[in-house]
């Protein structure tokens, strides 16, 4: 036999009078909520044939910069160090010239990105940023893997978050502080001024050089 039903109302509990039971009021200000919403400007896009631009600040997915046909990135292992998931792996190789290293491989599981843009803080080269790509699809975990091919982009088509970045880091010269900008390039994306810095050094070595003394 089932038991007794037990009433839950409290004292103070407010008692519903006769619109109230029926819900219809309730059901006709919800109506009329959404009456209103539909006479206002629409802000849905017809995707995909309308896709949405990103501000500059948007973290897409991370690319890396190609400058001249060859990566940007001098190997130094900080992103992957610094990557909370651990999605960043590479090899590094020798080369010839200022860079003296750069990627043999470089790979970015896409499955494990969080697009926290750490790498792209810790980047001194600024050879790996965010980019405004937020439509990814992948048919196997495999694909998920980007490598060089996948991960490069030249750097004209990212000059705005370039743009972005100097504003965003350097927000504050002129307001508290001026220097001279040639005093604090430590970078090798300024190539002109290394060229300058290794012919200074190149000719202060030769002018240090003593001639051997004439043994005849």
């Amino acid at each position: 036999m089932p038991g007794k039903p037990v009433p839950v109302k409290k004292k103070k509990e407010r008692t519903l009078n006769f619109w109230e039971r029926l819900y219809l009021p309730e059901v006709f200000k919800g109506l009329g909520y959404s009456f209103r919403k539909m006479q206002q400007p629409s802000y849905t896009l017809r995707y995909p044939e309308e896709q949405w631009y990103p501000p500059d600040s948007y973290r897409g997915r991370p690319v890396l910069v190609e400058e001249e046909g060859r990566p940007r990135c001098v190997s130094c292992n900080l992103c992957a160090r610094a990557c909370p998931p651990m999605a960043i792996a590479m090899q590094s190789r020798e080369m010839e010239g200022a860079k003296e290293r750069e990627p043999e491989w470089f790979e970015i599981n896409m499955l494990r990105c969080i697009y926290c843009g750490y790498c792209e803080e810790v980047c001194p080269e600024e050879a790996i940023v965010m980019s405004k790509e937020y439509d990814l699809t992948f048919q196997s975990r495999e694909e998920a893997v980007f490598g060089l091919e996948q991960l490069l982009m030249p750097a004209e088509r990212l000059k705005d978050r370039f743009d972005w970045l100097e504003a965003y880091k350097d927000r504050q010269f002129g307001e508290q502080w001026d220097f001279r900008r040639e005093n604090n390039v430590h970078s090798l994306r300024d190539r002109a001024f290394l060229a300058s810095l290794a012919e200074d050094i190149h000719s202060d070595t030769e002018a240090s050089v003593e001639p051997l003394p004439d043994t005849e």
